[in-house]
């Protein structure tokens, strides 16, 4: 056996051997109970099928399979079970024999001698045998005896049938046996020969699956189960047998000496009193035996026989796991399910390759041509094999493949075989990427460390393979700016963001670990595969690239690929393709592709040289070879044919001799009988034709609906189907099983399609399947294409009925009818005589098996994933039309999203997220889009930490509901996956973005990356396009995803574009031939050509320069004008003519007002014309002061006036009522400030605002009265470069010259709030209704949602880094500072801020008392004191040499902390001194019990009573040189104090006593670091250090020390007031430094549960932290832009009392302005109300 073939199994297979007539009950009860439980266990643990074949599972004996195929099923689970194959049930009968169905021609004429000499009617056997000479050696074979019951008979008809067949076969076989009995007494036969005649059934089928099998085979695979019952039958029943076998006696006394036939009881003994013994020890069979005494009056009751099936299910299933998991532990199948979809794709490609070679069965001249090439050492060309279809070219080079190695000994080829038609992705981005992947990996294999991959986007360095670039992006937007200073530094930054990440190992030889993007473009990779074709293969080690099958893949994406390969190829590399003569555009493909390579020095013949470009060779048909492997076949299968059929044989293979009709044609002559009379036409002429022949033969033998079906199923999967796949399918499909279920009776509630019933179909069908993997899966998929082109005419020839099929696959997939959901059954029922009959519908359960996305065996278990689900469904969703399912339960699904970012599938769920079909109207395109864009952006850390999924997608999906609501249920599935699991960490409150996910990052995949963009403008309706400086032209449309490139042809010559122009739904091209064209992008696409005067008169004076400015589209006409032009062009759209306005300079801008009678013109030198439109003549002008060139005008028609902006910012305001009159200057407005010119001008009429950017400033002026509103000036030695109004205006967005990031102000605040990240140097920033788009200097778009801009911009946050966070016990209320005068009240439940406490000053400390009334706030040298429920400032107390104020715990008193003056002690409510403490104490705290304030002086602890002020208490080390540096309160042990000494001993101090307790001394390396010292409130832990990467904890529950390793170096530390969990934020680690993905630059927040040091979980935090604090099972963590985030732990070790009460926010949060629910602000008393000495 290939041990191999059961270690790539994934289905465990066991056959059940039994005794059909005394194992019903046992059989049943185990079908129902068992093998249902085994096989959920198996899938959810292992990841494995079960098969269970009963041959004797239908209840109709002529379904019962015949012995040879009984034998087939065994050995098929023998060499493919993944564990087990075998369970045999050996009960009290041994059971009967049945008749032999082949015997040899001289065994059988012997028989017939000995019978006919003892006058045995010997004859009678001649009835049910006929010779056959074409079987090996000739035989006489058993007909058959059994017919097919048919379900229009009766049941009393069906059963007399039945009777009579049996009946006559018991006689047959009576006569058989007694011939044999006779041939052994007369010596003829030898009695060991004799045995296999008399064998039962359970008897052969055992013997054939223990017997002379090799010890691996058995070992740990068999389970055997014998049950002996005593005094099985009742004594009456006894003695009605005796009393016959005395009759028989007496009648058989005259032949007792000629009967040597062992009983039935002998038979039955040496089985299991001697077989089965004697393989026990040698093979490690299990048996067990099982003794049943039964009472002699009752026998084997019904009763007893139902309690042992009940102990032998428990038995069995306990045997079995037991097996199948000792089995399967030691073989780790998680690599099959949760690896990278790169590394599956190059283990099924080896693998595919391993089994196509297989089918190597004629030696292909054509081999030693292949072989030449390979040899070649200056051959550059590629080597195309070309041949017929079914003419063998994917066998020889598979075949090739393996021997390469073998012809080049002296050196180690890196083979590469890509079957490119049989690859489940073949699109050119996934198959270039798998190249690449296995080009790298094979090339830097190594037996030790595994490889691993990436791909390097810096075209300066093709060798480099690591590129890191150690990056610290800063939060702070303006701050951000000052890391792009460098314009070299930033493209260097930007080519990083691009490529893939690596992780450089230290060590020279150490691997890469590397993560391949989720956008990468076609033409990025192009460059990858040439780098790496270039640089790896050597003289020693050269690269042999085998593509096959290039030409069959759908979308003509042959095409890309082909031009993707390097031309010519690189020293060291081969390339062999294979191409059908009939695809001549791949030929010719390929031929332009490689013009000009160089030939080979010699070329060995039958080598033909296409031109310059390629070395070809044909294959041509193999007419001997056929004839000798159909005749190889033949024998093999132990079958031969007759001289007359053998001369029809090749007849047949001289019209088609390819190898697939070979192999079909021994299927039609292996059924063949000698005695068979066959002609011309009883072979099909054919492959196709054998093809339809097979599934005729199919279908008489199995039935028209299982074969049509089953063919079906298989042809229209996506990946294959595993075998239990096929049967749930067939078992699923009403068409199918309406023939099991009987019309007359009742049909029980669960039916299945008879396992045994398929399993004979696929027996036939395994020799046109492959069974390859894929997805993890052992999968069955046709062997030829062929296949499936004739199944699809055949069976599949109309939409409907193709869609109804995958319709069937998608409900399966999608577990739809499992888990208990029966599936209706129309059925014909008929009444009486009457021939109409009437439809009844009964619900049946099948029994297929859950298709969860992940199988999980318990909630620790993070399980892995069912990657068939997640290969098949979304396929046949989508050919089934189910478009709004395939939507809204897998695109918009976190589960599905989790299964395929688990399998390494993130690429292509990214690709599926962004793809739209035409068909159908997508509802939720946006939505998909923005998960799209939030699973790229964190697609490395994704790909290296799967399961942070759900928190990454929460954290960026929270600030955004308000957008996108139809997300919420997404959010709450993530609240729900998260809830399940038994810990981990939740997002309580998100933190304000700093950065917006854009929806989509696109880009133009050029074949070059010189080209830039020219110019770029959009429609109204979200259209935009771009012109290149190559000529070219490419479109956006916002209900398409991707980049459209557009071209035009005039004149039989392609158009190059020279720039675009847009006003409401048009857009007007100009071209490089000086013509213009224009564009209704509400209609289909075709551009009408604009003829204007301008052109001829261009012509005439021969002027270059020819650019249109600008144009408005008003009323069916266009005005256009051009630059340095003073004539305004008008365009009639409808009748097509043209108009001229001349003007009395050059036009520099024009509006029209909103009815088109009029259009107002800005010139050059300052002036406006005003026009009528309809009489074309000039109504009046007017012009500024400062005669500089108008840019702008805006109409406000109801007020009557036009406002005119100049070049340098300033504004002329004119009264335009009336229009006979000329206009009236009404006010003129200058900007201020230094001249220069506007970049850009914004206008937002909703908002009556106008911004008008500068390279120095942005001024924003008020419409309305015409004033300044404000003026924001450029960050330090920056300028901008365009400025733009967001959404309602309540932001401005602003690009600066060479920086990467665009930049978002607020306008009430004045402040920089967000950072737009974009891949590359933006060249303008575009706007639509919904959208905000960037297009970068290279064509690349990246699209914003304005809504999402301005929720971002408007979230609250602090102005500054947050510096201190305190928290009310209840949690429901925390309070932040940032060092400003303002301290915010956040509500948790609501997830914004409350109240906002002003200062006069900065506020240095926060303090909130106990019971949360007060709280306490130090700024400027005054003590300020709020009530929290009002925000009332009940006092101000100035005291200017406080440095520290403190609360008590019974929340009466305060104590502010003085380093060079008294502390006070004062009451809360009125502040009034207690008294006061002269000395100064460090780190101080009150005691639990408020009585003591104990600190730190001159190296002691001191403790001074609040009461008197005293120092009371002294805590002295006895060493001199010995000191105190830490100490800690315990709440739960008010009484005593930890006291850390520097030496390291540990103290406890008891106050009250004044006794000190020295524990043990700490080792050095566990010293305390005082401002790293916390304990817990109950003194069980401490923490001591952090140290770098490590954590030391002090257990002193249990008096040990932990220390815990952290990912990265650790940036603070804290522990829970309950001493339950550790809570740290570590910064990235030295392999994410290496990345610069947003994720991995930033630190990780982590828990660990100190009971068992477990990880209770962890988040990548979006941005750097300033602020840390625990309060009870919250953590709260403030960051540097002035956001804070919450987050619960959720753990199970924990009690119920302390876990958090984890907010709903989705429902909670008001859709409501953000500028609405500002918080409102509570003002200080003008003046302290008390003032202290």
């Amino acid at each position: 056996m290939d041990l191999s073939s059961t270690r790539n199994s994934t289905c465990v297979k066991l056959y059940l051997c039994s005794n059909p007539e005394d194992s019903i009950i046992e059989r049943r009860v185990l079908q129902e109970c068992v093998f249902p439980k085994l096989r959920e266990h198996c899938r959810y643990t292992l990841g494995l099928d079960v098969r269970v074949i009963d041959p004797f599972e239908s209840r109709d004996p002529s379904h019962w399979p015949d012995e040879h195929t009984r034998r087939q099923l065994i050995t098929e689970c023998r060499q493919s079970s993944a564990g087990p194959f075998l369970l045999a049930l050996i009960g009290h009968q041994y059971g009967a024999a049945s008749l032999p169905a082949q015997v040899e021609v001289s065994e059988y004429l012997l028989l017939q001698q000995e019978g006919q000499q003892a006058g045995v009617r010997a004859q009678d056997l001649d009835g049910v045998y006929q010779r056959d000479e074409n079987t090996i050696p000739p035989s006489y074979c058993l007909k058959p005896l059994h017919k097919h019951t048919n379900h229009s008979q009766s049941e009393v008809v069906q059963e007399e049938e039945e009777i009579k067949m049996k009946t006559k076969e018991e006689e047959l076989l009576k006569v058989f046996q007694t011939t044999v009995s006779l041939s052994v007494h007369n010596g003829c036969m030898t009695p060991e020969k004799a045995h296999r005649y008399y064998r039962s059934v359970l008897d052969s089928d055992l013997r054939f699956a223990l017997d002379d099998c090799p010890h691996n085979d058995i070992a740990g695979r068999c389970l055997v189960y014998v049950h002996k019952v005593v005094n099985a039958k009742r004594e009456r029943e006894k003695e009605e047998i005796n009393s016959q076998l005395q009759l028989l006696s007496h009648s058989e006394a005259a032949t007792s000496h000629l009967r040597t036939k062992p009983t039935d009881e002998q038979l039955l003994s040496e089985l299991c009193d001697n077989f089965l013994p004697a393989i026990i020890s040698f093979f490690q069979l299990l048996v067990y035996t099982t003794t049943t005494e039964c009472d002699r009056r009752h026998g084997y009751t019904t009763a007893r026989r139902q309690s042992y099936a009940e102990s032998l299910c428990q038995q069995v299933y306990s045997d079995l796991v037991g097996l199948i998991d000792s089995l399967s532990t030691s073989e780790s199948r998680e690599g099959n399910h949760l690896g990278d979809d790169l590394a599956r794709e190059q283990a099924e490609q080896e693998e595919l390759c391993d089994i196509l070679c297989r089918f190597y069965d004629i030696i292909q001249p054509e081999k030693e041509n292949i072989r030449a090439y390979v040899e070649q050492r200056d051959q550059q060309c590629p080597l195309v094999v070309t041949g017929g279809p079914c003419t063998g070219k994917t066998v020889l080079l598979a075949h090739c493949a393996q021997q390469i190695k073998s012809w080049l000994p002296d050196i180690n080829p890196v083979v590469i075989t890509n079957f490119c038609n049989l690859s489940i992705n073949s699109s050119p981005t996934h198959l270039l990427s798998s190249l690449c992947y296995q080009i790298y990996n094979k090339c830097h294999s190594s037996p030790k460390q595994g490889p691993s991959f990436y791909l390097c986007t810096d075209t300066n360095e093709p060798s480099c393979f690591t590129c890191p670039i150690d990056q610290k992006p800063n939060s702070n937007p303006t701050a951000a700016v000052e890391s792009h200073l460098d314009p070299i530094t930033r493209e260097r930054v930007s080519d990083s963001t691009l490529s893939l990440i690596t992780i450089p190992c230290p060590h020279p030889k150490g691997t890469y670990s590397g993560i391949i993007k989720a956008d990468i473009t076609l033409s990025e990779l192009k460059e990858h595969l040439s780098s790496l074709l270039t640089v790896l293969p050597s003289p020693i080690q050269p690269v042999v690239l085998i593509l096959d099958g290039l030409d069959q893949i759908q979308n003509d994406f042959s095409f890309s690929i082909i031009e993707s390969l390097p031309s010519p190829l690189p020293p060291g590399v081969k390339l062999i393709l294979t191409v059908s003569p009939n695809k001549s555009h791949v030929l010719q493909a390929i031929k332009q592709h490689y013009p000009q390579c160089s030939s080979p020095r010699c070329l060995s013949e039958g080598i033909e040289k296409k031109g310059q470009g390629h070395v070809c060779v044909h294959l041509a048909p193999n007419r001997k070879g056929c004839v000798k492997m159909l005749a190889w076949l033949l024998t093999g299968s132990g079958r031969k044919v007759t001289s007359g059929q053998q001369a029809l044989v090749n007849q047949a293979l001289t019209t088609c001799c390819l190898t697939l009709y070979a192999r079909l044609l021994h299927v039609q002559t292996s059924l063949w009988k000698s005695d068979f009379e066959v002609t011309e036409s009883s072979l099909p002429d054919g492959v196709h034709s054998s093809i339809s022949a097979l599934l005729d033969h199919l279908e008489q033998k199995h039935g028209s609906s299982i074969v049509t079906r089953a063919v079906s199923y298989l042809t229209l999967s996506r990946t294959g189907l595993t075998e239990a796949e096929l049967g749930d399918l067939l078992s699923c499909d009403n068409q199918v099983l309406a023939e099991y279920v009987q019309q007359c009776e009742s049909p029980p509630f669960t039916v299945r399609v008879p396992q045994i019933d398929w399993e004979r179909l696929l027996l036939d069908l395994r020799r046109f399947l492959i069974q390859r993997t894929v997805a993890g899966s052992r999968v069955l998929f046709w062997v030829s294409r062929h296949f499936k082109l004739v199944v699809a005419k055949r069976y599949l020839n109309t939409h409907q009925l193709r869609t109804e099929i995958h319709s069937e696959m998608a409900d399966y997939f999608s577990g739809r009818w499992a888990c208990g959901n029966a599936k209706p059954l129309c059925l014909k029922e008929k009444s009486g005589q009457e021939k109409d009959s009437t439809q009844m519908k009964i619900c049946i359960d099948r029994l297929p098996s859950n298709q969860p996305f992940v199988f999980t065996s318990s909630s620790k278990d993070v399980g892995h994933v069912n990657l068939r689900k997640v290969a098949e469904l979304p396929y046949h969703l989508q050919l089934s039309n189910r478009w709004g399912e395939l939507e809204c339960r897998l695109l918009m699904s976190l589960r599905f999203h989790q299964a395929m970012v688990r399998a390494g599938l993130l690429r292509d769920l990214v690709a599926m997220l962004c793809h739209e079909d035409e068909s159908f109207q997508f509802l939720f395109s946006r939505e998909k889009l923005l998960l799209a864009s939030i699973l790229k952006s964190s697609a490395c850390l994704l790909q290296r930490t799967p399961l942070q999924l759900p928190m990454t997608i929460e954290t960026s999906l929270l600030p955004y509901l308000d957008v996108f609501p139809a997300l919420e249920d997404y959010v709450r599935e993530i609240r729900q996956e998260m809830s399940e699991r038994e810990s981990g960490l939740r997002l309580a409150l998100c933190p304000a973005p700093s950065t917006v996910p854009s929806i989509q990052s696109l880009q133009v995949d050029l074949n070059t990356t010189d080209v830039s963009v020219v110019e770029a403008a959009e429609t109204e309706c979200g259209i935009v396009a771009e012109i290149m400086d190559d000529g070219s032209a490419w479109v956006w449309k916002n209900t398409k995803p991707g980049l459209l490139q557009m071209s035009l042809s005039c004149e039989q010559k392609e158009v190059k574009f020279s720039g675009v122009k847009s006003s409401g739904q048009f857009m007007l091209l100009s071209t490089h031939c000086k013509k213009l064209f224009l564009w209704d992008v509400t209609g289909p696409q075709v551009f009408r050509e604009v003829k204007h005067a301008l052109k001829t008169e261009f012509e005439t004076s021969q002027q270059t320069h020819y650019k249109i400015a600008g144009f408005v589209a008003c009323k069916e006409r266009l005005f256009m004008w051009w630059e340095n032009e003073s004539c305004v062009c008008v365009f009639d759209i409808s009748s097509e003519t043209l108009a001229h306005l001349q003007c009395q300079s050059s036009v520099t801008c024009l509006v029209c007002s909103t009815n088109g009678f009029y259009i107002c013109c800005g010139q050059e030198e300052g002036s406006v014309s005003i026009f009528d439109t309809e009489t074309s003549t000039l109504l009046g002008t007017c012009s500024n002061s400062s005669h500089n060139a108008v840019t702008l005008i805006i109409l406000c028609e109801d007020k009557g006036e036009m406002a005119c902006v100049n070049k340098m910012g300033n504004i002329t305001l004119w009264d335009v009522a009336t229009k006979t009159q000329p206009p009236r200057l009404v006010k003129e407005s200058f900007s201020g400030g230094k001249l220069k010119n506007i970049s850009n001008i914004d206008y937002s009429e909703e908002s009556d605002i106008l911004l008008l950017c500068q390279s120095h400033q942005v001024t924003l002026w008020d419409t309305c009265d015409w004033v300044i509103l404000d003026q924001f000036l450029a960050p330090q030695e920056r300028a901008f470069t365009q400025a733009v109004l967001s959404h309602h205006s309540h932001l401005f967005l602003a690009l600066l010259d060479k920086c990467a990031l665009i930049l978002v102000w607020q306008l009430d605040t004045g402040e920089c709030v967000l950072s737009l990240e974009t891949n590359k140097q933006p060249h303008t920033l575009l706007k639509t209704a919904s959208d905000v788009i960037c297009v970068t200097h290279d064509g690349c778009l990246t699209v914003w949602d304005s809504e999402m801009i301005a929720l971002a911009g408007t979230a609250p946050k602090m102005r500054c880094a947050v510096r201190e966070v305190v928290v009310e016990q209840t949690g429901e209320w925390f309070y932040t500072t940032d060092g400003s005068q303002a301290v915010w009240r956040w509500s948790l439940e609501a997830g914004h801020p409350h109240a906002n406490f002003l200062h006069d000053g900065p506020v240095e400390k926060l303090r909130l008392s106990p019971n949360g009334i007060h709280l306490v706030s130090l700024s400027a040298g005054e003590i300020y004191i709020w009530l929290t429920e009002t925000g009332e400032n009940t006092l101000r107390i100035s005291c200017s040499r406080t440095t520290d104020i403190l609360i008590t715990p019974n929340s009466n008193f305060g104590v502010s902390i003085s380093k060079r003056g008294l502390s006070q002690v004062w009451k809360l409510t009125h502040g009034s001194i207690v008294c006061s403490i002269h000395l100064y104490l460090s780190d101080a705290q009150v005691s639990p019990e408020s009585t003591f304030l104990i600190g730190l002086r001159c190296g002691d602890l001191l403790a001074a009573s609040l009461w008197s002020g005293s120092i009371s208490k002294r805590f002295s080390c006895v060493e001199i040189s010995e000191h105190v540096v830490a100490f800690q309160t315990l709440s739960e042990h008010p009484d005593f104090v930890v006291v850390m000494a520097a030496s390291g001993a540990v103290f406890t101090w008891k106050m009250a006593e004044e006794t000190v307790c020295r524990h043990f001394q700490l080792p050095y390396m566990f010293h305390c670091q005082p401002h790293d010292f916390q304990m817990s409130s109950d003194g069980s832990y401490a923490l001591l250090s952090t140290v770098n990467e490590v954590i030391n904890i002090l257990d002193l529950h249990q008096v040990r020390l932990c220390s815990f390793k952290s990912e990265g170096p650790v940036i603070t530390a804290h522990l829970n007031k309950t001493g339950g969990y550790a809570i740290y934020i570590s910064g990235p680690t030295c392999q994410e430094k290496s990345c610069t993905c947003h994720p991995h630059t930033k630190p990780v927040l982590t828990v660990v549960r100190l009971a068992d040091g477990e990880k209770v979980g962890s988040v990548h935090l979006c941005k750097n932290p300033t602020a840390l604090v625990c309060e009870w099972q919250c953590v709260f963590v403030g960051f540097e832009d002035g956001s804070v985030g919450v987050y619960s732990v959720s753990d199970v070790m924990t009690k119920r009392e302390e876990s958090i009460r984890c907010r709903e926010v989705l429902n909670n949060q008001l859709k409501q302005c953000p500028f609405d629910r500002a918080p409102f602000s509570c003002l200080p008393l003008q003046t302290p109300n008390i003032t202290w000495p």
